[in-house]
């Protein structure tokens, strides 16, 4: 267990989040790349939550970015209720962080063209051209290889930008877990775990 979890003082707490919030993305192996999203689904299903991908975080504009299909039940959700969790959890460190943000859903524009530009160039490509919908059935197991036309910028890749609201930081340790919210107006208080 990292002794960081009892020794990171209240002055270093949020640039050591951010540390590892801002690393996260350009480390395919680090926990915290695929926090859990959860949204308020709009059909009466009450909270929905799924994996994403963290594709940037920037600690100055405490926002983290996150890409999807424009199609997704996540997209319309969020467009419905803006306020989202994230919830991220590094085996490493023994740290939870719960971070609720208030989310806009990026269609089009700068943003949106230049992640296109490093997207359309992989294989994941192929999951922003798909003419079926997430979460459509399908006939076959088989990843849909038909790609659509119906997008007017001819892929289906929006991003997801959370404001970050609050952090709710847990550290487990054997030696006595610590807990903390963090504000990006500066507050932090520290909770009973």
């Amino acid at each position: 267990m990292p002794q960081e979890n009892l020794d990171i003082s209240p002055d270093h707490l949020p640039a050591r989040l951010w540390q590892e919030l801002t690393r996260a993305p350009h480390d395919r192996h680090h926990d915290w790349r695929t926090p859990i999203l959860a949204t308020q689904g709009i059909d009466g299903s009450g909270p929905q939550a799924r994996t994403v991908v963290l594709r940037h975080a920037d600690a100055s504009l405490w926002t983290l970015r996150v890409y999807t299909d424009a199609r997704s039940a996540k997209c319309s959700e969020l467009l419905a209720q803006p306020l989202a969790q994230l919830t991220f959890w590094s085996k490493r460190l023994n740290w939870q962080l719960r971070v609720s943000a208030l989310a806009t859903v990026d269609f089009e524009g700068e943003q949106v063209n230049a992640a296109w530009e490093r997207v359309g160039q992989s294989r994941a490509a192929a999951d922003y051209l798909s003419v079926l919908p997430p979460g459509n059935p399908q006939s076959s197991g088989e990843p849909a290889t038909e790609h659509s036309g119906n997008s007017p910028h001819g892929h289906h890749l929006a991003i997801l930008n959370f404001k970050v609201c609050s952090m709710d930081w847990l550290a487990l340790s054997k030696d006595g877990h610590r807990r903390a919210r963090l504000t990006p107006a500066g507050m932090l208080q520290w909770l009973v775990p």
